[in-house]
């Protein structure tokens, strides 16, 4: 189905933004985040990054429900769109901090 393809590329995006959050609050720098903006520190990523680990994880066990088979094992389309979400939102992430260094001139 085209909408577990959907969620599946979202869950990736989703997935992908933990780790740059969970790097930042364990190594106890800000990055920016929408909870608390440019001064988000290290508890405020980590937060951040669990509620993105949540939506993904919930995305994708509701994207296997809405799948062509649920009762297959294997991921086909879906495991693809959400590889999919997970490399375009690291290439937008690159790309913007390439251009638009928010993130890593601020400590």
């Amino acid at each position: 189905m085209k909408s577990s393809r959907i969620q599946s590329f979202i869950a990736g995006a989703l997935v992908a933004n933990v780790a740059p959050h969970l790097a930042t609050a364990v190594t106890g720098r800000r990055h920016l985040t929408p909870l608390a903006g440019r001064d988000s520190g290290p508890a405020v990523n980590a937060v951040w990054a669990g509620l993105n680990l949540a939506a993904g994880v919930a995305l994708l066990r509701r994207a296997r429900r809405a799948g062509d088979a649920p009762a297959d094992p294997r991921w086909n389309a879906d495991l693809v769109a959400f590889e999919t979400g997970a490399l375009a939102l690291a290439a937008w992430m690159a790309g913007t901090e390439r251009f638009f260094p928010v993130n890593s001139t601020r400590d």
